[in-house]
């Protein structure tokens, strides 16, 4: 009988307008405890003051701002070309909108057809808009970089009712200090655009903005010998030649524990894990990471900065149960 209940009222629920239902599931004042998506829109009604049936376009920066915004990434819009133009092709031909974004949501990079620019600008998808979770609710673009984390807002799940027709799918991209400088993301208007799309969208941004990463990370290690623990190349570490561990990027140090300290040899941290190879060392240490976290996966993959996804393929990789 409850869960018929329970059912009915989600039903009930589904069948609000937009803004009545972001209302009903915050007069609970314990969703944002249950729901990340509740948390998220609690923030945009009550930190930042919007309202969901605000209806002006999202901001834009005018020339002048937005030059200064590309300047300020040009290290990541550097890094970012070659991947940008090598998922430009797929994505334009699958009728989706690929934007590089810089840490405050503004969009530096757009990829579509041609043809369907007017069709993304009219949803404020284009250079210059500004998509922080500030200005514009819970979106992909700004909860992504809020939370820090490879997020999907899909269609009504958007705080602003005019942006409940898109889906959006972003992940965050990280400097070597593990400092986030923007992010990657993939958005479509298609009404046909399920759970399934945006699942596999979601693992090819996520792939594209760790690239990126390793293309900052080997510029700012530039001249060192640069490794990678495991086979999707995400824990990196620079060695100088006495083999002494100059840089390591997020993944790395959440994967080892490394801390600011003494300086570290390769063989001093392989030997630490018990083991000599970096393969058996990339297992050791991802145990480390789950019993520091309780076997939580989620706490773990936050912090290696992964998805859930990418982090259970390495265990199942590592034959880790």
């Amino acid at each position: 009988m409850t869960k018929t209940r329970s059912l009915d009222n989600h039903h009930a629920t589904a069948k609000m307008p937009h803004a009545d239902r972001i209302f009903s599931m915050l007069s609970d004042e314990s969703a944002s405890g249950r729901s990340a998506l509740a948390a998220s829109w609690s923030r945009s009604l009550r930190h930042y003051g919007l309202t969901p049936d605000h209806n002006a376009p999202p901001r834009r920066l005018d020339a002048p701002a937005y030059r200064e915004a590309r300047e300020r990434s040009a290290l990541l819009l550097h890094a970012a070309q070659p991947v940008l133009d090598r998922l430009a092709s797929a994505v334009r031909r699958g009728g989706f909108c690929m934007l590089l974004c810089d840490a405050r949501g503004v969009a530096l990079e757009q990829r579509c057809l041609p043809g369907d620019e007017d069709i993304f600008g009219n949803w404020g998808l284009k250079l210059g808009a500004i998509w922080d979770e500030a200005h514009e609710g819970t979106n992909g673009i700004g909860t992504c970089l809020a939370e820090d984390r490879v997020l999907t807002i899909h269609r009504d799940q958007h705080f602003f009712t005019r942006n409940a027709g898109l889906s959006c799918t972003m992940a965050p991209i990280h400097d070597p200090s593990g400092s986030p400088v923007g992010g990657i993301d993939i958005s479509s208007c298609r009404e046909d655009c399920d759970s399934s799309t945006l699942s596999f969208l979601s693992l090819v941004v996520e792939d594209a903005a760790r690239r990126i990463e390793t293309r900052l990370f080997g510029e700012a290690f530039a001249g060192h010998r640069i490794i990678s623990l495991g086979n999707e190349a995400q824990a990196l570490l620079a060695l100088d030649k006495n083999e002494v561990i100059v840089g390591t990027n997020k993944a790395a140090r959440a994967l080892f524990g490394l801390r600011a300290g003494k300086p570290m040899t390769l063989p001093d941290l392989l030997s630490d894990t018990g083991h000599e190879d970096p393969g058996r060392a990339a297992h050791a240490a991802l145990q480390r990471v789950l019993k520091r976290c309780n076997g939580n996966i989620s706490a773990a993959a936050r912090e290696l900065g992964v998805s859930r996804a990418t982090l259970h393929r390495r265990l199942k990789r590592h034959d880790i149960h």
